[in-house]
C-alpha cells in the first residue's frame, strides 16, 4: 500500500457488518479504534464516522459513548419494527451519501465493512480519482468487493490487534472454560 502523509483519509465503518462478524466468526468485539489508527497511519485524518443501528432502549449507549471517546463520529439510526413482525435497518445508502459528499475533501476513502453492496460506491470514488481501500475481516467479505477496491486489509491476519474479548454470553459452553486472551482484556470492551 502506498501511504503518503499529505493524503487527506475518511474512514466509514458498518458497524453492524464488522460486529455480526466478529461475533459469528470469533465471539469477539471489534476494536474500532484501533482499525482506524492502523487505517489511517501518518496520514491526516479528515472524519472517521461509525454508522450503527440502535434499539428504542438505547442499550447499545455505553458502546456508542466509547465510540465516540476515540474520537469517531457515530451515526445512529433506530431498528425499524414492521407489523408483519420483519425488522430492518441498515447504513448503505448513508454511508454512500456521506463518502460522496466527502470526495472534495479526501484523498483516500477507507471502507470499513465486508459488505458486496458497496460496489458502486468502491466503482464511483475510484472513477472520481480517489483511493479506496477496504478492512474487514475475510470470512465475510465478498470476493466482488476485494477485486474492487485499491488496498484490502483482512483483520483477521491481526485477531489480537483488532479483536476484543466478549462477555461470557457470546462463548459457547465448551469455549467458557479456554483461557482468555489476556492483553485483549486490557483494552476497552467495544
Amino acid at each position: 500500500m502506498f501511504e503518503y502523509e499529505n493524503q487527506r483519509v475518511a474512514v466509514f465503518i458498518d458497524v453492524q457488518n464488522m460486529y455480526y462478524s466478529a461475533r459469528n466468526i470469533f465471539q469477539k468485539k471489534v476494536n474500532f479504534e484501533n482499525i482506524v489508527k492502523d487505517a489511517v497511519g501518518k496520514r491526516k485524518l479528515v472524519r472517521a464516522i461509525a454508522y450503527a443501528v440502535g434499539t428504542k432502549t438505547a442499550e447499545e449507549q455505553p458502546f456508542i459513548d466509547a465510540l465516540q471517546s476515540t474520537g469517531i463520529e457515530t451515526r445512529q439510526k433506530v431498528l425499524a419494527e414492521y407489523d408483519s413482525g420483519q425488522k430492518k435497518a441498515d447504513w448503505d445508502v448513508g454511508i454512500a451519501i456521506d463518502a460522496i459528499k466527502m470526495l472534495d475533501m479526501v484523498d483516500v476513502v477507507v471502507l470499513v465493512s465486508g459488505d458486496g453492496d458497496f460496489i458502486p460506491l468502491v466503482e464511483y470514488i475510484q472513477s472520481r480519482g480517489r483511493i479506496m481501500e477496504t478492512y474487514s475481516f475475510r470470512e465475510t467479505t465478498s470476493s466482488k468487493l476485494l477485486e474492487h477496491v485499491d488496498f484490502y486489509t483482512n483483520l483477521s491476519d491481526n485477531k489480537k490487534r483488532y479483536l476484543i474479548s466478549t462477555p461470557s454470553r457470546y462463548q459457547s459452553k465448551r469455549d467458557k472454560n479456554k483461557p482468555h486472551d489476556s492483553d485483549a482484556e486490557d483494552e476497552e470492551d467495544f
